[in-house]
């Protein structure tokens, strides 16, 4: 067990500016008196001072702005952060900091809330900022599911999961998420966190097709079920730890990505379903569905480990191969039991 002291107030913020970062920039304003914010579209800063609700994503979420920095300098930000939490889309957060120097991140904690694989790596994000920073791993984590940024907006009960070796800073951070609608719980498995997190955007991608294709009920529970088998023979393979795949943090986040309607991989899944195309698709849900670029970057890092993971295969097949969707995705309930 790691655990690094907390021996000072640290200076929060949360790059991005899409539905999730919106959903943690709420959350930290309930617990925090200052609270750092990377848009880094200024007239997306404007309208929030102008309007204290954002633009675009999420605009039932109210701000006190005497509690809110907001930045759209990126050097700005992270000189005036300790703690990042970082919500930006997995295709665009390496573009987006490519010309941030590796000391600007000396001595930082970073947490992950992009639940999606750097395509230009084939990373998950805990490993790219590692790599490409020098971020040790003891001050990095994840905040994952299950949990949808537009419940938090509703204020429905949610529970979070932080990832961690760092235990000091699983409950720092717990510490700033938790309020009355929002209970957190600790998790040691930064790795396979990260993993499942990925992996449950492309089993929501299944779901998806197959509810397009008219399956029903029946199927989408030994769909699920098949998937969070996949899931354990994988992250089981890459990062042998004990981990119970049945708890909230990999079953109850695969679940709510497969079932909810505001899971947009399975709305893009379930486009592809009824017959739109790849580009049709992107154009109709206007976000990004991170397991798009996850199952190709997957297939990629399997071929080190060689698990059996035939869910993966069909999406990837779909999306990157141009099988038929109706045909691909039946020849899948053969290989499920």
């Amino acid at each position: 067990m790691i655990i690094v002291q907390i021996e000072k107030t640290y200076r929060f913020g949360v790059l991005g500016s899409g539905s999730w970062a919106t959903a943690l920039a709420k959350l930290l304003a309930n617990n925090l008196n200052q609270v750092s914010w990377f848009l880094r579209n200024t007239e997306h800063i404007a309208y929030l001072k102008a309007h204290t609700h954002p633009p675009k994503y999420l605009q039932s979420v109210t701000f006190d702005l005497d509690r809110l920095h907001l930045y759209d300098d990126l050097d700005d930000f992270l000189e005036a952060t300790d703690i990042i939490l970082v919500a930006v889309p997995s295709a665009y957060l390496h573009s987006t900091l490519s010309r941030t120097q590796t000391k600007a991140f000396h001595g930082k904690f970073v947490l992950s809330a992009v639940k999606g694989i750097i395509p230009e790596f084939h990373a998950i994000p805990a490993r790219y900022f590692h790599k490409t920073y020098g971020i040790p791993y003891e001050n990095l984590g994840i905040i994952c599911g299950p949990c949808h940024a537009e419940e938090i907006a509703l204020e429905r009960l949610s529970y979070l999961t932080v990832g961690s070796e760092n235990e000091a800073l699983r409950m720092l951070i717990s510490s700033v998420l938790k309020c009355h609608y929002v209970e957190v719980h600790g998790n040691d498995d930064l790795f396979g966190a990260e993993l499942s997190a990925i992996l449950k955007n492309v089993y929501a991608l299944a779901s998806g097709m197959y509810a397009g294709l008219g399956y029903g009920d029946n199927f989408q529970a030994v769909l699920v079920s098949n998937a969070l088998q996949e899931m354990k023979r994988f992250i089981d393979r890459v990062h042998p730890i004990h981990r119970d795949v049945a708890s909230s943090a990999y079953l109850g986040d695969l679940l709510v990505t497969c079932y909810s309607k505001f899971s947009r991989n399975r709305t893009f899944g379930f486009m592809l379903g009824q017959g739109y195309s790849i580009q049709s698709a992107k154009l109709e849900l206007g976000m990004v569905a991170e397991g798009y670029y996850a199952a190709s970057s997957l297939m990629e890092i399997n071929k080190k480990f060689e698990v059996s993971m035939p869910i993966l295969t069909a999406v990837y097949d779909v999306i990157y191969q141009g099988a038929e969707v109706r045909k691909r995705m039946q020849h899948l309930t053969h290989q499920l039991s």
